[in-house]
């Protein structure tokens, strides 16, 4: 009668202990990888990009590529393209600057002469050079979402050297 006992409260913590295990591994979150920030990253530059802050704007497309590039290319009316591009190894910081609580210009800065700035069919002349800051007009940006995105392009930028 002693045995049965015993038996039944081994199996009874066995079973407790095994539940109790399974909870605290589903409990705690992963830090998210690359690729998820990445897309999130996307994201963010597409619900957040105002295109109505640049006149005769036809088409923009601004993204973070898995090899790790910030690119963007503007096209506008007169056929005139502007591309921008940089390495996040080169980010340093973002900054936002406000015209309304959530709209303004984020400036993303690099080191000096990082970010790629090419123009194509420009009445002016086509440019090839380079800068250090890259203006992107902004709305819906609240303090969180411009902290996570910060942190998040930091990440990418120490992810892959």
């Amino acid at each position: 009668m002693l045995v049965s006992v015993i038996k039944k409260i081994n199996r009874e913590l066995i079973i407790a202990a095994l539940i109790s295990t399974a909870l605290v591994f589903t409990c705690f979150k992963t830090a998210p990888d690359e690729t998820q920030l990445i897309f999130w990253s996307n994201n963010c530059f597409f619900e957040c990009y105002d295109a109505s802050q640049e006149a005769n704007l036809k088409t923009w497309d601004l993204k973070v590529t898995f090899d790790l590039f910030l690119r963007m290319r503007k096209t506008y009316l007169n056929g005139k393209q502007e591309y921008y591009s940089f390495k996040l190894k080169s980010f340093d910081d973002v900054n936002f600057v406000a015209v309304t609580p959530t709209t303004g210009t984020l400036k993303l800065k690099t080191g000096t002469d990082n970010i790629i700035y090419q123009t194509y069919n420009d009445p002016k002349g086509d440019v090839d050079d380079m800068a250090d800051v890259l203006s992107i007009p902004v709305k819906d940006m609240n303090p969180q979402r411009l902290d996570s995105l910060k942190s998040a392009l930091l990440f990418l930028k120490n992810e892959k050297q």
